[in-house]
């Protein structure tokens, strides 16, 4: 271990280095507070022995800061002082240390208190082991070692967040291996194992750079997530994974695609994620693979996946709702909140192509709107159906228009459409 001595007395410096040596370890030194961030900073320490009083920075001062400089990195520190009042002892522990020496320091005590904290670094580590273990069980699927879908749909999010920041587009594939039930029947479980191991196998070896992330979706369908990759580069991707699954050239004599096993293999590029959202990519992706089953399988389908409009509506009378479902629901995706703060929080998160505002408080509306504007929202179209006429109403919105009551559909839906199309 390398063992971090701070002690501001040479003679002290010295003799504890000594004992530190004779026991194995290695003794690094410090002469001050200072000093020992410094080293903390620039070398990984094992175990911190620290004088309490020293010119400068004092021992219980430099722990506080060596505690913060670390996070959650724990290393252990064990103080060395004359002083052996219970107070003197109560302060050490609240600034960051383990466990006290008292001066004169025994030989015998200094090595029985480094071997001490040696068993519990090695317990830490122990239990560090084992908790990442642990959560490598929780995230891994048991029978592929892929991330299990749970660990795909929270992993995924971080991805999607990256390709908005970054303006990339980005890709998912669903893969499915042709006919497994009739595998499974034909050759047994066993068997079926064996043969989604090796699958699995070859979907990582094909999907294997850094933004690339491999999932076991469930059953014999997988799923794969590709960064900064256009719908040319997830179609290459694909149809490498199929040829790789069809030169495993395991027998399937069930199969009506192929004697071999297959997969079939349906994908979804999306190229502004902030227009989109990645359940609705998954479902292209998954609409994608219905297509491919449906030319014969053992092929690949991806698309580019255009989403469609996003219309957030605040209906407060339940007048303009019915009207929107019947003509345009097919056409775009609808946003329905109930509150103006709701409305508010959508907005923000979903980033609406237009909002549709049914409220007889015009006030209350365009109030609404200032609070988009105040949070830098992109300005978006707002059509206002109201019965209130306020001539003098300002907002800062450009793109507003108000609609008076009776409002009917055609006048309502043109209005839309013109910021729509």
């Amino acid at each position: 271990m390398k063992i971090l001595l701070v002690e501001d007395s040479a003679t002290l410096r010295y003799a504890i280095s000594r004992y530190i040596n004779e026991v194995g370890h290695e003794a690094i030194l410090a002469q001050d507070g200072e000093e020992a961030m410094h080293i903390v900073d620039e070398t990984a320490v094992d175990m911190i022995i620290m004088d309490v009083e020293m010119p400068g920075l004092d021992g219980f001062e430099t722990t506080s800061l060596i505690r913060e400089m670390l996070g959650e990195h724990w290393v252990p520190i064990i103080f060395v002082t004359g002083k052996s009042e219970e107070s003197d002892f109560k302060e050490g522990i609240e600034a960051g240390g383990d466990d006290y020496l008292i001066k004169p320091v025994s030989r015998v005590i200094l090595k029985a208190k480094i071997r001490a904290m040696e068993r519990i670094i090695d317990m830490r580590n122990e239990l560090n082991k084992a908790n990442r273990e642990l959560t490598e069980l929780s995230e891994r699927d048991s029978l592929t070692r892929l991330y299990n879908r749970r660990t795909f749909e929270n992993r995924a999010q971080d991805y999607w967040r990256q390709a908005n920041r970054s303006r990339d587009p980005l890709s998912i594939l669903l893969l499915d291996i042709d006919h497994f039930k009739a595998f499974n029947d034909s050759y047994g479980h066993i068997a079926g194992d064996d043969c989604i191991r090796k699958v699995s196998a070859s979907i990582a070896q094909c999907a294997n750079r850094p933004g690339d992330m491999v999932a076991r979706f469930g059953g014999e369908e997988f799923i794969v997530l590709l960064t900064n990759t256009p719908e040319s580069g997830a179609r290459h991707v694909a149809e490498q994974i199929r040829e790789a699954i069809l030169d495993l050239r395991i027998e399937h004599r069930e199969s009506s695609a192929c004697e071999y096993v297959t997969i079939s293999i349906g994908g979804g590029t999306l190229n502004n994620t902030q227009n989109g959202d990645l359940t609705s990519l998954v479902h292209a992706a998954d609409q994608a693979l219905y297509r491919s089953k449906d030319n014969g399988r053992n092929c690949v389908s991806v698309r580019q996946y255009t989403p469609l409009p996003k219309l957030l509506l605040l209906d407060q009378h339940s007048h303009t709702r019915p009207m929107i479902e019947k003509q345009l629901l097919s056409h775009c995706t609808l946003i329905s909140a109930d509150t103006y703060t709701d409305a508010l929080s959508a907005a923000q998160q979903q980033n609406p192509d237009i909002v549709v505002l049914d409220d007889d408080d015009i006030n209350q509306a365009l109030n609404f709107c200032r609070h988009l504007s105040e949070l830098n929202a992109v300005r978006v179209p707002i059509i206002l159906i109201t019965n209130e006429d306020d001539s003098n109403a300002h907002t800062p919105f450009d793109q507003l228009v108000v609609l008076h009551k009776p409002v009917d559909s055609r006048s309502l839906l043109a209005n839309i459409n013109r910021f729509l199309l």
